[in-house]
């Protein structure tokens, strides 16, 4: 396959109109041709891989990334990949490098260099200087002969058999192959350095995963004034008049030293009306229900939303300390604001 839709597939449609057929075609063949690619390339990488994964993981400097044009734009996603998985990275555009930016690499450093051609004169030019600082290069080209490929002390090769673009033209496969090359070199360090999802998460603290792993339940459960609290003394009224009061549907029944004893909730006040004359003269232990579902505070928020997902009926958790005593208590909907669920 060359890529190339077929003469009767890219005869122009008239001007303001799209051919769906054709459209369809074209996306389909585009995507077979990346693909395969990619497929490609996955066959074809070897010794040259580990030993560019080998030198990443030993620089005992920084990674920068560098690219021009389309390739830049990929070397720049490289950049932000490695650094968001465990192998601190940052991108520097050629040209800038040549007007000054070259004093940001030093000895130690190792740089990437993505170019299809390898023959990228803003590259070669910096080639020399880098290799006088001590920087070790890898270059990640579509062509093993070039300058660039036989300058770098190690290159990767990621050359394609044609492009997706009809016309031939445009880099389309050619920076899929990079771009899924250099996601294979991240993901190789990543595991090579044991980075899990917690070191993930840290560098991601504004992100879903992140909230989901670092959050804990001391970040989010309510305490002080805002957590309902009644006595075993209390009375049913009282209860209510208490959990009215805090707004959380519920209020932790607790003992003389503070202990958790039981619960008082919406649904408990639901089933005990019917055949409850006077609450004023029922104590709230006779309506509670006895050893509810408690967490400590130091574990993460995301347990406490499989806990209630495990149990429809439990929208609130009560929070202990290692001896049982009430340090506070939290809502579904404390998790839905720090958009833990």
């Amino acid at each position: 396959m060359n890529g190339r839709v077929p003469d009767d597939e890219t005869r122009a449609a008239p001007a303001g109109v799209v051919d769906a057929a054709r459209a369809l075609a074209l996306a389909r063949r585009v995507l077979v041709t990346e693909a395969a690619a990619i497929s490609v390339l996955a066959a074809r990488i070897g010794a040259p891989f580990v030993a560019a994964v080998e030198l990443i993981y030993r620089c005992s400097g920084r990674v920068v990334v560098s690219g021009v044009g389309k390739s830049g734009h990929i070397a720049r996603k490289l950049a932000a990949t490695l650094a968001s998985t465990g192998t601190p990275a940052f991108f520097v555009h050629p040209t800038e490098a040549s007007h000054g930016d070259l004093g940001m690499i030093a000895p130690g450093d190792v740089v990437i260099m993505l170019s299809r051609s390898g023959e990228t004169d803003e590259l070669l030019t910096l080639t020399p200087h880098l290799k006088r600082e001590g920087a070790k290069l890898v270059a990640l080209t579509g062509n093993p002969g070039s300058s660039l490929a036989q300058a770098a002390d190690v290159h990767l090769d990621a050359a394609v058999d044609t492009e997706a673009c009809p016309l031939g033209l445009a880099p389309t496969a050619s920076t899929t192959a990079a771009l899924a090359l250099g996601d294979a070199l991240a993901l190789a360090l990543l595991d090579a350095r044991g980075f899990s999802a917690e070191d993930f998460a840290r560098s991601h603290p504004g992100g879903t995963l992140g909230r989901r792993l670092l959050t804990r339940v001391s970040d989010v459960m309510r305490t002080g004034v805002a957590l309902p609290v009644s006595p075993l003394t209390a009375t049913l009224a009282q209860a209510i008049v208490e959990m009215s009061r805090k707004g959380m549907g519920m209020t932790a029944v607790v003992d003389a030293d503070g202990r958790v004893q039981g619960i008082f909730t919406d649904g408990d006040l639901r089933r005990c009306l019917d055949r409850v004359r006077d609450v004023a003269a029922v104590s709230v232990t006779d309506v509670m229900t006895h050893a509810p579902r408690t967490v400590r505070a130091e574990q993460l928020a995301v347990d406490c939303v499989e806990t209630m997902e495990a149990s429809p009926k439990i929208s609130q958790l009560l929070v202990v300390d290692d001896e049982g005593r009430l340090i506070g208590a939290l809502h579904l909907h404390d998790l839905f604001r720090a958009r833990i669920v």
